[in-house]
């Protein structure tokens, strides 16, 4: 295959890794090198199903020794062509679509040809390309294959600005049953080995920093890139295994709070391979992958946790309301807060309220007394907030019964996501490739009798291939790593 070949095979090979995250690194451009990296992110323009494409995003090879039954990439896939770049052909590959304003970073993925340590050495020249021959000092994104040696991912984390190892699935029987060639302690070994680095390099450059003398007589160049300055994220893919929203919000609460990850990212499954164990249906969950985002968000800048959002005896979240107002729908007790003089946190629990929306109403209220105008000019969403709020003591919903059930029936409403792409139900077979157009994605339902007849036939067969095992809670088995 010529690079063109290659790059159209291993480009649509990627399309199923999430990457729609800012960079989170703020580097300028230098003189005599290529690019910049800016914290607002790469994400400037999206395909029609969503999805970032100012990263290139590519696999080093779709070549794999394992046999995962939900990925494409699989061993046993005879009918998929298979490519790989050389590390030069890759690098070479980057900056010409930089070059040609195509692109502002690179994601960069692999399939494990032969050994995972020697795909890494493949990944680790590539980037070493860019960055030391080029001087590319663009957005870098790489995934480290679980089984590599530590001293590989330390190269690897030098050279790119953020690393993510895939959870692939939300418990370790699943994983086991669907990805034999795969276990949860070859994943979280890397995991906890990034994050001990990211935090061991951070130390020591704060110490560097600090004058141990009078006058400094010489400036310290700084030889070596920090580790992964983004920090790390994963990827979980939701609907092809049955655990419920609650056993995934409490592995991401455990992943946030003891390897410090910047992001969980929920991918819903697409099929792509047909297999007895998996869904057979074309359904894909987009509305409950939307609700997992929406509480992960809660977790990470609201200040909710698992057990507020979710609990045992309601595994699954609420799919006419978000998380958000159904905490607060659940907690009539805590409301009405009075906007003039309620705490931050109490305005971060008031559906219609975000972070910006909080932080401007307390910055407001110094200088006047703020009523249901100025809660519109701050650009807070007061058709959902008025039920929950008062304004010098008058209440915003005046006229409808204060109880669950009326206002439940305010805020249920179907997700709108747009009119085009993933999030306006209108799915794709995968992520839009650099060569696929498409004028008007079909509408494929959720929850039709079919597609759930499906999915409870797929789940009842993985869980009677698990039967006799012991189930380990998610938390529990990350914990024991950790």
């Amino acid at each position: 295959m010529n690079v063109i070949e290659k790059l159209e095979v291993l480009a649509d090979a990627a399309k199923y890794d999430v990457a729609c995250t800012s960079s989170g690194v703020q580097r300028d451009g230098k003189k005599g090198q290529l690019g910049a990296a800016q914290q607002a992110g790469c994400c400037h323009s999206f395909t029609p199903d969503g999805r970032c494409v100012t990263l290139l995003k590519v696999l080093m090879t779709n070549i794999c020794v394992h046999d995962c039954c939900y990925c494409v990439n699989r061993a046993s896939n005879a009918a998929m062509r298979r490519a790989a770049f050389t590390p030069r052909e890759l690098a070479d590959l980057t900056i010409g679509f930089y070059r040609r304003n195509y692109i502002e970073g690179l994601f960069l993925s692999s399939g494990v040809a032969g050994s995972a340590d020697a795909t890494t050495e493949l990944m680790v020249e590539a980037l070493r390309i860019l960055r030391e021959e080029y001087g590319f000092r663009g957005y870098i994104h790489a995934k480290a294959i679980p089984g590599t040696s530590v001293e590989l991912i330390d190269a690897l984390g030098r050279l790119a600005d953020r690393l993510s190892v895939n959870m692939e699935l939300p418990s370790g029987q699943s994983l086991g049953l669907l990805a034999p060639g795969k276990s949860r302690r070859s994943i979280l070994a890397p995991m906890r080995h990034i994050h001990d680095s990211i935090a061991e390099d951070a130390e020591s450059r704060s110490l560097a920093k600090k004058r141990t003398t009078v006058y400094q007589t010489k400036k310290i160049a700084r030889k070596t890139q920090a580790f992964a300055p983004a920090g790390q994220s994963t990827q979980m893919i939701i609907g092809a295994t049955p655990e419920s929203d609650h056993q995934i919000l409490n592995l991401s609460a455990a992943l946030y709070q003891q390897l410090s990850l910047k992001r969980v990212f929920f991918s819903a499954y697409l099929p792509a391979m047909a297999h007895p164990l998996l869904p057979a249906t074309d359904a894909v969950q987009l509305n409950r992958e939307h609700r997992l985002y929406q509480a992960d968000w809660l977790m990470r800048f609201y200040g909710f946790s698992v057990e507020e959002i979710i609990d045992e005896e309601h595994p699954f979240l609420e799919p006419d309301v978000d998380p958000k107002a159904n905490w607060a729908l659940n907690h009539l007790d805590f409301f009405p807060v009075e906007v003039n003089t309620a705490p931050l946190e109490a305005l971060l629990r008031v559906p219609g309220i975000g972070v910006r929306g909080a932080k401007l109403i307390c910055r407001a209220r110094r200088q006047s007394t703020l009523g249901e105008a100025e809660l519109r000019r701050l650009g807070i969403a007061y058709k959902r907030a008025r039920y929950f709020i008062t304004m010098n003591g008058a209440w915003g919903g005046s006229g409808i019964d204060f109880s669950r059930d009326a206002l439940h029936a305010r805020l249920a409403a179907p997700i709108q996501g747009g009119r085009h792409g993933r999030r306006a139900d209108k799915a794709m077979a995968g992520q839009m490739s650099l060569f696929e157009s498409v004028e008007e994605p079909p509408v494929l339902p959720e929850a039709t009798p079919a597609n759930r007849a499906a999915l409870d036939a797929a789940f009842a067969a993985q869980r009677k291939a698990l039967e006799g095992t012991q189930a380990t809670p998610s938390g529990a088995a990350l914990r024991s790593v950790a």
